[in-house]
């Protein structure tokens, strides 16, 4: 198991290269959880997350010789452009082999830090099968996000940070996707601290992990899907395994519609980006999966940033539905001059605000004569909603 030692060697080796990021209270989700909340902010990490430490520590225990054939990577988020931007710092060679499906900015952010981008296969696991036969093909070190020692102690460092700041907490929350970073925080932690609760947080659309913890052996999970593409791993590690056997306290997972809240929390109320693999821990305290920390002081790691703006987009508008500040309604006019100002000017009486309105007049499930509305509002809340389906349905636009 990985000594202590090698994880404060690997924080020597990046000190210089990563942002010490804040370890910051958080009031208002102290509040929502009843617990005393701070957040370690890596998603303001360079490159936005935590992954440069493990690629830059493992990049840096190379030997010459090896470290001027250059290195391999695959992956289509962090890790890529840890080992880019790390491989940067060394003028070596990176090749970074993608899923030919991954997002141009995705492929641009990796190129950008002057690595070779490689699109190949339709998913991660056929990326990997490749980078590692063009590694050897190529004399390349491979460069694994999360089975290598080099690369956990690297990711061990972000619970030094956290316990040179505060080494008093009860519980420090940890996101699980591959099992690299609480694999390498929870052996620090462990270390200087045995008394911490380590718990870890994976999405339910990745399960292996989580379920390969719970029965003490390794599965492999046949698919996964998550919004939280940062810890969407299909098959579990064995390496990994052993070390969360060893250390990891507690293991729960959050699912879709959790994680899409905490990360509208962060933004609304913390003013933080964050993407869906960082904002698992914050989606379990929100949501009540850790109420045994009720009054306890707890660290959740928010371990990335980069999340993906059509993806946010969505879901602002869908947070937006359910708290009550948008509505959408469809409404049956007469279609004739005048219908349509009539509906508006009621609404305007009601103080919602349209910013979208289209009309159908030709769907076959209208009686000639008729059109459908849909009209598309800000609105102040449930309450308001009310009222507002009230007075239409009083003025004949709504039905049973």
């Amino acid at each position: 198991m990985l000594n202590i030692d090698k994880i404060y060697k690997a924080r020597q080796r990046v000190k210089d290269i990563i942002v010490d990021t804040p370890l910051s209270y958080a009031p208002l989700l102290s509040n929502e959880s009843g617990c005393e909340v701070f957040l370690k902010k890596e998603n303001l990490q360079v490159t936005g997350a935590f992954k440069i430490r493990g690629a830059y520590n493992k990049i840096a225990s190379l030997t010459d010789a090896k470290r001027v054939c250059g290195v391999v990577a695959a992956s289509a988020g962090n890790h890529a452009q840890g080992v880019a931007m790390s491989a940067s710092k060394f003028n070596i060679r990176a090749v970074i082999v993608m899923p030919e499906s991954t997002p141009l900015t995705k492929v641009n952010g990796v190129k950008y830090f002057g690595a070779e981008v490689i699109l190949a296969g339709s998913n991660y696991d056929e990326a990997y099968a490749y980078a590692k036969t063009y590694g050897e093909e190529n004399s390349l070190t491979f460069v694994h996000p999360f089975e290598d020692e080099e690369v956990i102690a690297g990711q061990g460092t972000v619970a030094l940070d956290i316990l040179d700041k505060c080494s008093d907490f009860d519980a420090i929350v940890v996101p699980v996707g591959g099992g690299g970073l609480i694999s390498g925080m929870a052996s620090a932690i462990k270390s200087i601290n045995p008394k911490i609760e380590v718990i870890g947080i994976s999405a339910s659309g990745a399960p292996a992990l989580k379920n390969s913890f719970d029965l003490g052996y390794a599965v492999d999970s046949i698919s996964v899907r998550t919004i939280a593409d940062g810890i969407a791993v299909r098959d579990t590690s064995t390496i990994t395994l052993e070390y969360m056997l060893k250390n990891v306290d507690k293991f729960i997972s959050v699912d879709d519609e959790e994680i899409a809240s905490a990360i509208l929390f962060l933004l609304e109320k913390q003013k933080l980006v964050v993407e869906g693999a960082g904002a698992v821990g914050v989606a379990a305290l929100l949501h009540n999966k850790l109420e045994h920390l009720k009054d306890k002081k707890v660290a959740v790691v928010l371990s990335g940033g980069n999340m993906d703006v059509t993806l946010l987009s969505v879901i602002i508008e869908k947070g937006l539905l359910k708290s009550g500040r948008k509505m959408k309604l469809t409404v049956t006019l007469v279609d004739k001059p005048g219908s349509l100002m009539k509906l508006t000017e009621l609404l305007k009486e009601l103080n919602a605000n349209i910013v979208h309105i289209s009309y159908d007049r030709t769907s076959i499930s209208l009686d000639y004569g008729d059109a459908n509305v849909t009209v598309h509002m800000e609105t102040k809340g449930e309450e308001h909603q009310t009222e507002i389906r009230k007075v239409l349905k009083n003025n004949g636009y709504l039905r049973e």
